[in-house]
């Protein structure tokens, strides 16, 4: 009788081929109920009688004021709109073309979802050769984690661009490394891209330091790091230098020196960890005290993000030889797939580490994390998905909402926490199996 051999995830698990199917089937029954539970939501919403698109009206509105000659920065210029105009003068030219017409108007609901289709399509695998699994993986938590595109898709908010120019630049940067590829304009053009991303929303421009990570020499990555700020900077200068009185209306507005209208100064509400900072210190009765809030945020923000990330980086790196940044640099060059990853991790909690965290920004922060997402073992995915996609979907169909709440921020960090615990678990067993990275081992890792 001939003998069948055990697959490379039986020989990895110690789980019989029987029992590999058998958790692969469960685990191909799980996404199946996520998607219907996200797609379900996403109709439910879809067919409601509600004046969706808020945000798109208010930009738009914006760029047309400005085509008219008024300043679109003092909402009373704004048709139909009490909402402010938040992004740099230098975009109201730059999205004049999304605008025209009104076409992305009236059907922005269509076209923000060709763009977060695009998005699972467009992001990058680490290690792996492109599947059909992958990809449906990374469309689904694109379109599902933290019910951050629910809100996009509601508001009309142009975090959707923001998204689809991020999974634009990860695919452009998370290309495997070559050692003669010293003109690497396809990555530079990523790091560009994605300090332009930054660009938009300027409190998220501390992920630009996790390129530092990526399994490049020193000088490369510094490289990467002065073109993305550069990409960051360009359209700040270009604001100042071509529309100065704009410029000094979109500090007034931002900083709420227009009266009487919205603006990102007096909006409190956003479920960051500064709000959670903000409700312990409420609850103390010390509400006026804002060095203490920014003393817990910051105490928050490392206690559930950086530090751990932190501490997993030099458990990695401690048994080699030289100063620490050597130390780093090397272990990264020797691990570019467990480097990229790391990447993306740092670049997931960086951004949610931001101190204005909206609940349309969650759509950007699943980006990052469908990327990760298809590497993961079976326990771990199935945990991803439960926690980050399926049960804010179920809690948001039930029609309870989380605006101003922290549920969205609660669910990203324990994904954060799987993701990284998942990463450091498969290191390990690369380390036993002398050498071998990680995505060899869990390409195999399927349903």
């Amino acid at each position: 009788m001939t003998s069948v051999a055990p697959s490379g995830t039986a020989r990895w698990s110690g789980l019989s081929a029987d029992m590999v199917g058998k958790r692969n089937a469960w685990l191909a029954c799980l996404i199946a109920l996520v998607a219907v539970l996200v797609f379900g939501n996403l109709a439910h919403d879809a067919a409601l009688d509600t004046n969706y698109g808020w945000d798109v009206r208010a930009n738009c509105a914006a760029v047309d004021a400005h085509v008219d000659g008024l300043d679109p920065y003092y909402v009373k210029n704004l048709k139909g709109t009490r909402l402010s105009y938040p992004y740099l003068p230098a975009t109201l030219d730059a999205f004049r073309p999304l605008c025209a017409g009104g076409f992305l108007v009236g059907h922005h609901r269509g076209v923000f979802l060709a763009i977060a289709v695009l998005c699972g399509l467009v992001l990058p695998g680490i290690g792996r050769t492109r599947s059909l699994r992958d990809v449906a993986l990374r469309g689904l938590y694109v379109l599902g984690a933290f019910v951050g595109f629910e809100w996009v898709l509601a508001s009309g908010n142009f975090a959707i661009l923001g998204g689809g120019l991020t999974a634009a630049a990860l695919a452009l940067l998370l290309r495997p490394a070559k050692p003669d590829d010293r003109h690497d304009v396809p990555r530079i053009a990523g790091a560009a891209l994605l300090g332009l991303v930054m660009s938009f929303k300027l409190v998220f421009f501390p992920l630009l330091a996790a390129l530092y990570l990526l399994p490049l020499s020193r000088r490369r990555k510094l490289v990467l790091i002065a073109v993305a700020g550069l990409g960051f900077v360009l359209p700040i200068l270009i604001s100042v230098v071509f529309y100065p009185g704009l410029f000094s209306s979109w500090l007034l507005a931002i900083s709420g020196g227009i009266p009487g209208q919205h603006s990102v100064q007096t909006e409190q509400a956003n479920p960051s960890l500064l709000l959670l900072a903000q409700t312990i210190v409420d609850r103390v009765g010390l509400a006026d005290s804002k060095p203490l809030v920014f003393a817990i945020y910051a105490l928050a923000a490392t206690a559930f993000v950086l530090a751990p990330l932190g501490w997993s980086l030099l458990r990695a790196i401690r048994n080699n030889g030289g100063s620490l940044p050597a130390c780093l640099d090397r272990w990264l060059m020797d691990h570019p797939q467990a480097a990229m990853r790391i990447t993306v991790l740092a670049m997931y909690g960086l951004y949610l580490c931001s101190p204005r965290l909206k609940e349309y920004a969650f759509f950007e922060l699943a980006i990052y994390g469908a990327v990760l997402i298809v590497d993961l073992p079976a326990a771990a995915l199935a945990a991803v998905l439960t926690i980050g996609v399926a049960v804010p979907t179920l809690v948001s169909s039930t029609g309870i909402t989380i605006e101003g709440g922290v549920v969205q921020v609660a669910v990203a960090i324990v994904c954060f926490w799987i993701m990284l615990w998942a990463q450091w678990a498969s290191s390990a067993e690369v380390v036993r199996a002398a050498g071998v990275e990680p995505a060899q081992r869990l390409r195999t890792e399927g349903f």
